[in-house]
């Protein structure tokens, strides 16, 4: 082994501080190894009163400080004697971890508050308070691909440039007249023309363009002109505007299956199933116990962080199975792996001549 003859850069101390020592997961190791320099991003994010993350295109990352307990030296060759000496430029005693993490897409809903695009709105949209796209995607804590997804999945539009989610009832309207006419204009839900159902949409109920062409690219693809619709999504959104109105009122579950397939007409009638619904709704038996009811229980309203997400699921319930909690933990936990690390951390399981159901770990107060 060679010998070097290590000394303190005459740099050391403007360098002090300069340098961080990062330990990249597997996947991102590989995805830089292999990209080249114009694919390769990656983009640190976050407001002074938030912690850091790392985003790539398609991935977002904690960054977590581990103390080492050992100094790691970082060291450049000696530019007059590149082969025997070497410069010390900084000393670290920490590395930054990182570890997938779900997107913090939750603050839209706070920063878009107010912003709601409704049924006649073109009157008043001067009125309306403004966050543009380009400025959510430089605050928001998610990578690109994530962020595109997070607007489609929030029903969000993109307005000359500004996000405006849609009215919940303006978009059930938008979507059953979508129905309608593809019945009435002799349409494929697999090859609609999308030209077509935006024209008579706007010429006949004076919907934008630029609205109904964001609604149909978010229940479905279009390629070549042409949308293939995905009927569950479409399905599960209507049957979504028909249980928002029983969050305090339950409804008999007979009543809203029958509510659900009038409203999605005779051709999709038969796709109508309460698992489309998973993580919006509660089912339990009525007063009198005769029969199955529902109530509207959004996941997209309870807490985001994990240890309050689990006080409120068990305020709301005392205790749990497996299906019926998993829907609730989807948009905390990156995969399967990570929501069983929480429901061993948050829950406990019990076992009894029904299965496995879970309880809190501490007593909560109801």
């Amino acid at each position: 082994m060679s010998e070097l003859d290590l000394r303190l850069s005459a740099a050391t101390v403007q360098d002090t501080g300069s340098f961080r020592l990062v330990e990249l997961p597997p996947d991102l190791c590989q995805m830089i190894e292999s990209a080249s320099e114009k694919t390769a991003s990656l983009f640190i994010k976050g407001h002074p009163t938030e912690d850091a993350v790392l985003c790539t295109s398609e991935k977002t990352y904690s960054v977590r400080s581990v103390v080492l307990s050992n100094t790691v030296l970082v060291v450049t060759p000696s530019r007059s004697d590149p082969d025997g000496t070497v410069h010390i430029r900084d000393q670290l005693h920490e590395i930054l971890e990182l570890a997938p993490v779900v997107p913090k897409l939750h603050k839209l809903s706070i920063l878009l508050r107010n912003m709601e695009y409704d049924e006649g709105d073109e009157d008043r949209q001067a009125a309306v308070s403004k966050y543009s796209y380009e400025q959510a995607r430089s605050e928001i804590q998610a990578s690109e691909a994530e962020f595109v997804r997070g607007l489609k999945e929030r029903r969000i539009l993109v307005l000359e440039g500004q996000l405006r989610p849609i009215a919940p009832a303006h978009l059930s309207t938008i979507l059953e007249l979508l129905l309608n006419y593809l019945i009435s204009l002799s349409l494929s839900y697999q090859a609609a023309a999308v030209e077509e159902l935006v024209s008579v949409l706007s010429d006949e109920h004076e919907i934008p363009r630029a609205v109904s062409n964001q609604v149909i690219s978010w229940f479905g693809d279009v390629k070549e002109g042409l949308w293939k619709m995905d009927a569950d999504a479409v399905i599960r959104e209507l049957g979504v505007g028909i249980l928002r109105h029983h969050r305090h009122n339950p409804i008999s579950e007979n009543e809203f299956l029958k509510k659900w397939k009038n409203v999605v007409g005779d051709t999709f009638e038969s796709s109508v199933k309460l698992t489309l619904l998973s993580g919006d709704y509660l089912r339990n038996l009525s007063s009198n116990g005769e029969e199955a009811v529902l109530t509207y229980f959004p996941s997209s309203t309870l807490p985001i962080d994990p240890a309050a997400r689990f006080v409120e699921l068990f305020l709301t319930r005392q205790r749990w199975k497996h299906e019926e909690i998993e829907p609730f933990l989807l948009d905390i936990a990156v995969n399967s792996k990570e929501r069983d690390k929480l429901l061993l951390k948050h829950a406990r399981a019990l076992t009894d001549t029904e299965g496995v159901w879970y309880t809190a770990r501490v007593s909560y107060n109801n």
